[in-house]
């Protein structure tokens, strides 16, 4: 079996699918993965041997502001995503038998219908659960589309949710689809999403609620083994008590001079050395006084089994690598779905949110001393055994099964 994985954006959107490639893999089965140019996503799959077809722009100078802005008005700019990722998809799925695609609204979309042009099965996969409709959670918001005044059931939220879907993606995506000789679709959102989506999400850190939609929870999908540590890291963490990790992935934080100060004085107020990861924001050490290193891409497995706690913006792949290794964590959530990775973290008492986006060394500082605490760092060694780590597995084998 051949399959084709298509996602757009940060790290947290291409990670998930190398893993579930790799699974196939393992399985027998052939991947490949149509993603983002960037080089790190590149060099991810690379490192696996897994084939990648890059498509659109890369994302990190996009959301970093260093990319040429865009000249198109935005139903310009969703048509334009959605027929160079048609086009790029369509080349990339030749000889596959399945697509599944998470990620951007529009590529998605246009890899639902690349599938549905090609007669391909198709798999529409979040990787976490508040997107889907629910009668338990209220939509998110959508661009230009704010949720309605005043009290409303869920039902009637998400029913505003598919209108606005409509409103921002129905005309791009119809006439795309008319263009390349295929019928008209109502309801864009559950078209794309279709009726029984998958769930890439640990059961524990991020359970669904059943409702009306058919939703089929896998656990989450983590690549395979650990890489080791680079040499300097290794030496620092050796050099003394367990140190705090703090970083923001993708968010780019500014600015980043201030962030950094800010970051590691609030692991200085609890006196704790601080592991100080650059991510998108390129955050990196002001000082040589020593009890601080800045670290690129590592292993996340590996290193968050050896620091006293994790502090991060709650992206679900770094909400998932502290929890399974048993880390206290601290949300700072900014955007998207962090704050409901917040908000579970501290409801299953392994760590604390941080209330405002806006950080300072007292508020964060304070956070941290609570989530330090000998309750918290037993509470979330006891929900690290109950992580699944077959999620990618379990899709994969799903997949060639047949199965919806």
């Amino acid at each position: 079996m051949r399959v084709l994985l298509s996602t757009y954006g940060s790290r947290g959107d291409v990670e998930p699918m190398a893993a579930l490639a790799a699974a196939l893999r393992a399985l027998g089965a052939e991947a490949r993965v149509c993603a983002p140019p960037d080089a790190e996503f590149a060099d991810l799959l690379a490192r696996l041997d897994i084939p990648m077809v890059p498509a659109g722009d890369a994302v990190r100078p996009l959301v970093t502001g260093t990319a040429e802005p865009s000249t198109a008005d935005p139903a310009g700019r969703t048509a334009a995503i959605i027929a160079d990722q048609f086009t790029a998809i369509t080349a990339a799925a030749a000889g596959c038998d399945a697509i599944v695609a998470t990620g951007m609204f529009s590529v998605a979309a246009a890899a639902r219908s690349a599938a549905d042009r090609l007669g391909l099965g198709y798999r529409y996969v979040s990787l976490q659960p508040t997107f889907l409709p629910s009668a338990h959670h209220p939509p998110p918001e959508r661009p230009g589309r704010p949720l309605p005044a005043g009290p409303a059931d869920n039902q009637t939220l998400w029913d505003h949710d598919a209108a606005s879907m409509n409103a921002l993606f129905s005309a791009a995506i119809n006439a795309h689809r008319a263009s390349v000789g295929l019928p008209p679709v109502g309801n864009v959102r559950d078209h794309v999403f279709t009726a029984r989506p998958w769930l890439a999400s640990d059961p524990t850190l991020s359970p669904w609620r059943p409702t009306g939609l058919d939703v089929v929870q896998t656990g989450a999908w983590l690549l395979p083994g650990e890489r080791p540590l680079p040499a300097d890291l290794e030496a620092f963490l050796d050099a003394g008590p367990p140190p705090v990790y703090i970083g923001f992935g993708s968010i780019p934080i500014r600015p980043a001079a201030i962030a950094a100060r800010v970051a590691v004085g609030a692991i200085r107020a609890q006196g704790r050395r601080a592991v100080l990861s650059s991510g998108w924001a390129d955050l990196d050490a002001f000082d040589d006084r020593g009890d601080c290193i800045a670290v690129g891409d590592v292993d996340h497995r590996a290193l968050f089994r050896r620091v006293a706690a994790v502090v991060h913006h709650g992206g679900a792949g770094t909400t998932t690598a502290a929890a399974l290794a048993g880390a206290p964590q601290v949300v700072a959530p900014q955007i998207a779905d962090q704050p409901y990775w917040a908000r579970r973290v501290a409801d299953l008492g392994i760590g604390t949110a941080h209330e405002r986006p806006a950080l300072s060394i007292r508020s964060l500082s304070a956070a941290l001393g609570t989530a330090l605490a000998p309750p918290i760092r037993a509470r979330a060694s006891e929900v690290a055994a109950a992580i699944r780590t077959d999620g990618a597995a379990a899709a994969a084998t799903r997949l060639l099964a047949g199965a919806a």
